[in-house]
């Protein structure tokens, strides 16, 4: 697989010769692979947002370089514009940037930005609005009349609906219930899955992206920790607790378990993955019948 969008030692100093001066990303090289599902994680003043906000413009690094499609996007002949549709970026509390006085209207503003044919705006409203759980008589009413999850998914399709070939949300189920936040991720989800973009997905939640991504790109002090397949993490469990990430409560359990003297695995982060790894532990004893 190719790689969507590199990073190249980028590095971003805010208040650069001043008494605050700070830096939020130090030398960050990443290789993200087109189609992949990737988490991001890291304790609040990580880098993550900063490091999000350079790969669709919002931000120019103080060195160092974005490439996206093969393209270094600060490069004189790049527009960021044209960036900032092939990288769409869904900010924590998106319902705060609803502003239409429809629903269809506020999906349509980022297509019709892009210059597309009516037809083709059509389509792309009513399929984001279906893909994300809106019912279609709610295209016609103010988003304002609705709930604080529909706005959510509203302000999501909007930026799905321009059909970026990398969707980045930063902490889309902030603020959500236990029931909200699993719609809204299986919908993040089917999404990745029916379009076969790239989803790089922003979370305080390592439960929630042990359950959806495919590989986690860990944040610590400015620096990548670590960016590996989802397993591969959760087999550092005692590392990342040790830099007090918060691991899924089933892995703290496995971890438990082996502090207890219990020779068993502890890269356990599902429940499903649970029941595997008991049943496997049981068989080794000869007690797969207990």
């Amino acid at each position: 697989m190719s790689s969507v969008i590199k990073t190249e030692d980028l590095t971003y100093t805010y208040s650069i010769g001043t008494p605050f001066e700070k830096t939020a990303v130090n030398k960050v090289n990443l290789d993200i692979e087109e189609g992949s599902f990737s988490g991001i994680i890291g304790h609040t003043g990580s880098g993550k947002s900063t490091l999000i906000q350079h790969l669709n413009g919002l931000i120019k690094p103080t060195s160092g370089k974005v490439i996206i499609d093969g393209e270094d996007i600060w490069s004189k002949d790049v527009k960021i514009r044209d960036v900032r549709f092939k990288v769409g970026l869904v900010f924590q509390y998106p319902e705060y940037q609803i502003f239409e006085e429809t629903v269809y209207k506020d999906i349509a503003f980022g297509p019709k930005n892009m210059g597309l044919p009516d037809d083709e705006i059509d389509r792309r409203v009513k399929e984001t609005a279906e893909l994300v759980g809106l019912h279609m008589e709610n295209l016609y009413k103010s988003p304002f009349e609705l709930s604080g999850g529909q706005k959510r998914r509203v302000a999501i399709a909007g930026v799905m609906a321009m059909e970026p070939k990398v969707l980045i949300l930063d902490e889309p189920t902030a603020g959500l219930d236990p029931k909200g936040r699993d719609k809204i991720l299986g919908q993040i989800k089917e999404y990745h899955r029916q379009k076969n973009s790239t989803v790089l997905l922003v979370s305080h939640s390592m439960e929630d992206v042990a359950k959806f991504a495919d590989k986690i790109l860990v944040m610590n002090k400015a620096e990548v920790f670590c960016y590996e397949d989802t397993p591969d993490v959760f087999k550092r469990a005692d590392e990342l607790t040790q830099i007090g990430l918060a691991v899924p409560q089933i892995t703290r359990v496995f971890l438990r378990l082996k502090q207890m003297g219990i020779d068993i695995r502890t890269d356990v982060y599902t429940t499903e993955f649970a029941g595997k790894t008991i049943l496997e532990y049981l068989g080794k004893r000869g007690d797969g019948n207990a």
